[in-house]
């Protein structure tokens, strides 16, 4: 079996992910949590605190590292394998397809690449059972490994993946439960687009190191390198509106704000808080161009324009990493960056900090259910 897994390295920049996806807990079967938050429109359909209420979150800015290993292992490829006179490919052969979740061989769990490799070699040529996740459905696939002529040993011709590493930025925290929020979009496999179904994973300091700053058909992207293997936290969720998790350390001591309802924000002037060199953000001048409500994914709910000419001779604009960075107006937190116009990089768009916090309240509800048992 050939067989692909992107390590942890320490110097990293950032994912190319994917923004629509479905929810992972850790743990739990991807698409089985979280589907009440956002309606068919991709609005959250929960009902609204009243403004005097709103939760006070500290606001971040900061970069972290993100390591994540999945539940089972996600196929990324298939490829042919060379046995006997003939190119044959059992993995496609048996129905497997890019995006699939491998998750049980023979009923054994597995969330490791060497586990899928020592099933198939010690399988003699013999048939093995599969079940995949295959876009939230459950299914049992069969599949009969070849003899390799090149080296002799059974493959499946079959490429997956069981962990990711990457870096994004902190939203917010709140104070009283230590819920993080950060990326405003899912960590999805650079490769298939796919949902990384978190088993588990943590966030760690980083250091930014260097900017490439972004041009017209060419978004930029942060570098930087994770500073120590002492987790910062410990991830929980990962979502369509972003990772989720909680707080083992307190990163940074600032001044916590309110955050503020869809119908308080409106087209003018803002803030960003970023980070561009080293590990400490600083506000940036943005002005937000347009709110909708209209918009079918649940975090691109604002057009936001980069106006602070030292961020633009820096950065060029929003580049990858920036993902998460936090968007103040009148002293409240409106939400955070997700996207870059690729042929405008000083333009692109924000989530609702109210959908961010829809799905951290399940979080924090979905802890207190666990304590309690």
């Amino acid at each position: 079996m050939r067989l692909f897994s992107k390590t942890f390295a320490g110097v990293v920049s950032l994912l190319i992910l994917n923004f629509f996806a479905l929810t992972s807990i850790a743990g739990i079967n991807p698409g089985a949590a979280v589907k009440e938050v956002f309606g068919a429109n991709g609005i959250a359909i929960e009902d609204v605190e009243d403004a005097e209420q709103a939760r006070m979150v500290v606001p971040g800015g900061t970069p972290f590292g993100i390591k994540m290993h999945t539940r089972g292992v996600l196929v990324v490829g298939l490829s042919d394998i060379q046995s006997g006179n003939d190119n044959v490919n059992p993995a496609k052969d048996a129905g497997l397809k890019i995006g699939d979740i491998l998750i049980r061989i023979n009923g054994i769990i597995i969330n490791r690449n060497k586990d899928v490799s020592r099933f198939v070699a010690e399988s003699g040529g013999e048939e093995v059972e599969m079940t995949v996740i295959r876009e939230g459905d459950e299914m049992e696939l069969f599949l009969t490994p070849v003899k390799s002529e090149y080296d002799e040993a059974y493959k499946a011709g079959i490429w997956v993946r069981d962990s990711s590493a990457g870096i994004g930025t902190m939203t917010y925290y709140d104070p009283e439960s230590l819920v993080f929020a950060g990326l405003g979009h899912a960590v999805c496999d650079v490769d298939t687009g796919e949902l990384m179904p978190l088993f588990s994973g943590e966030i760690v300091d980083v250091n930014i190191t260097d900017v490439n700053a972004g041009i017209s058909g060419r978004p930029g992207e942060l570098k930087g390198v994770f500073l120590t293997d002492k987790p910062l936290g410990r991830l929980y969720l990962n979502s369509m509106a972003g990772i989720y998790g909680f707080l083992e350390n307190i990163p940074y001591h600032v001044k916590a704000v309110p955050m503020a309802r869809r119908e308080e924000l409106s087209p003018g002037p803002a803030e960003i808080l970023v980070t561009v060199s080293g590990n400490k953000p600083r506000s940036f001048n943005a002005m937000i161009e347009r709110v909708s409500n209209s918009e079918t994914s649940p975090n691109k709910n604002m057009v936001i324009k980069i106006t602070d000419p030292e961020l633009l001779r820096l950065c060029g604009g929003i580049v990858q990493g920036m993902s998460g960075s936090p968007i103040l107006q009148d002293g409240k937190l409106a939400g955070a960056v997700t996207h870059v116009f690729v042929n405008d990089p000083t333009r692109g768009y924000g989530i609702f900090a109210e959908n961010m916090e829809q799905v951290l309240n399940l979080v924090e509800n979905g802890q207190n259910e666990e304590d309690t048992h």
